[in-house]
């Protein structure tokens, strides 16, 4: 594979720590040419592993700076390759000076994600692995973080294996009754290819599941606040984020752009965002505001829809409601309970829920936000839940299709070809997860998104 060439090739350097000033900074070097810059910057040989206190030459023998070395050989790196890992002051000028002394003796500037690319390309991780040093680095929450170190550790990876290699072995199965189909090893007709592949989409089902709430927890939820003015909408917004980030008045279309706030709850990453109020207006700016509230909403992936508590007429049917409303999961909620007597109450209404509260007080807030917590799939053991970003879901559900198509056929008794051929292609959605089976477009996209120097 071309990739491959020319990461062996070349040597690699860059800063692993953030730029600008700091207590210390970390510069790495990675690939053929380190045991010939490791002495020409420190004026020796380092023993591996073993972390050296010394200066580091420019050219001239002039010291650039003094830190700590460490010598890590191939293949016991980071990497898979000889690695040189520089450790000192963090000002831009003095880093600078040792990226161009190594730049010099022919490295060259490293890509974003070009170190752990090689890791993957050398075998020192699968492809869900690597992806899980971007996710840990960019976690928003504590949650996030212990799942991506899973997933850092194999344990997304594991599971994923164990389907293939169930999938695997079905095929061998199948293609040798079909293959010796005059001899007495038709296994199909034993039933327990079907009763296996049944067991795989169980596998699957959970596994997606899974995955789901661990892809929530990755990339949060996107809540749009709607409904008329003066519902309590802004006051909403202001409650769940705990700033004053919405004008409040009794003025009906007081907010007429998009506001948007990040918050936690329970550690999953919420996006909030209030809109304009929904009526029939004849003023320009207020109809560009309810016209990117509707925008908004089409990308939402839950629906909190205000109204006042005092609105009994009100049937919380969605056959009444904008259709892109209608098409999301919805949380009905009755405002300003403070002014009716009432008490907070949360019902459930097939996969919509109805929850009455006063922004204003406060009552009731934590019912709503338990309630949000049930649509994320908020669970409070992590032990079963993986950190999977939007292709392995795509992969795992191409992978659930097939086996589906591959049963059907089984269980028609005919096409037997073609229940291999899906088992081939559910093996190679399986194989896109973990980098078995991947393209040299896709691990460009993937790698492209790290951190220089990682």
């Amino acid at each position: 594979m071309q990739t491959q060439n020319r990461l062996t090739s070349d040597t690699i350097t860059a800063q692993a720590t953030p730029a600008g000033q700091g207590g210390i900074a970390v510069v790495r070097v990675s690939g053929p040419l380190v045991k010939e810059i490791m002495p020409a910057i420190l004026g020796r040989k380092l023993s591996p592993r073993c972390a050296t206190y010394l200066p580091f030459y420019d050219e001239n023998g002039t010291v650039i700076d003094e830190g700590v070395a460490l010598f890590f050989p191939h293949p016991h790196s980071f990497t898979g390759e000889d690695t040189l890992e520089l450790q000192g002051h963090g000002g831009r000028i003095v880093v600078g000076l040792l990226l161009q002394r190594i730049l010099s003796l022919g490295a060259r500037l490293a890509q974003p994600g070009e170190f752990s690319e090689r890791a993957f390309l050398n075998g020192k991780m699968d492809l869900a692995q690597a992806e899980a040093i971007a996710d840990l680095i960019h976690s928003s929450s504590v949650q996030a973080a212990r799942l991506a170190m899973r997933s850092l550790q194999g344990e997304f990876s594991k599971e994923v294996h164990r389907l293939c290699d169930k999938v695997m072995q079905l095929r061998i199965y199948i293609e040798a009754a079909i293959d010796f189909s005059d001899e007495e090893i038709d296994f199909l007709a034993e039933g327990k290819i079907i009763e296996t592949l049944t067991v795989i989409l169980q596998d699957l089902a959970l596994i997606q599941k899974q995955a789901k709430q661990g892809s929530l927890l990755r990339a949060g939820l996107t809540a749009v606040i709607v409904g008329a003015p003066n519902v309590g909408k802004s006051s909403l917004l202001n409650c769940l984020s705990g700033k004053e980030l919405a004008i409040v008045t009794d003025i009906p279309g007081t907010t007429r752009d998009v506001l948007k706030d990040n918050i936690l709850i329970d550690d999953i990453p919420i996006q909030i965002i209030d809109t304009a109020g929904l009526r029939a207006s004849n003023d320009v700016v207020e109809q560009e505001g309810i016209r990117r509230a509707y925008q908004e909403m089409t990308q939402a992936d839950l629906i909190l829809y205000l109204l006042e508590a005092s609105d009994h007429a009100f049937s919380f049917s969605k056959v009444d409601l904008p259709e892109v409303i209608a098409n999301h999961q919805t949380i009905f909620i009755r405002n300003k309970i403070d002014l009716t007597g009432e008490q907070a109450t949360i019902q459930q209404m097939g996969t919509d829920y109805v929850v009455s509260l006063s922004a204003k007080s406060q009552e009731g807030m934590e019912l709503l936000k338990n309630c949000i917590k049930t649509i994320a799939g908020f669970q409070s053991h992590l032990e079963n839940i993986y950190l999977a970003r939007d292709r392995h879901l795509h992969a795992l559900a191409q992978a659930e299709t097939h086996v589906t198509q591959c049963l059907t056929q089984l269980k028609d008794g005919q096409y037997r070809e073609l229940a291999a051929e899906d088992l081939r292609l559910a093996q190679l959605a399986l194989g896109e997860i973990t980098g078995t089976v991947t393209a040299d477009d896709l691990l460009g996209q993937i790698f492209s998104s790290f951190c220089i120097g990682k």
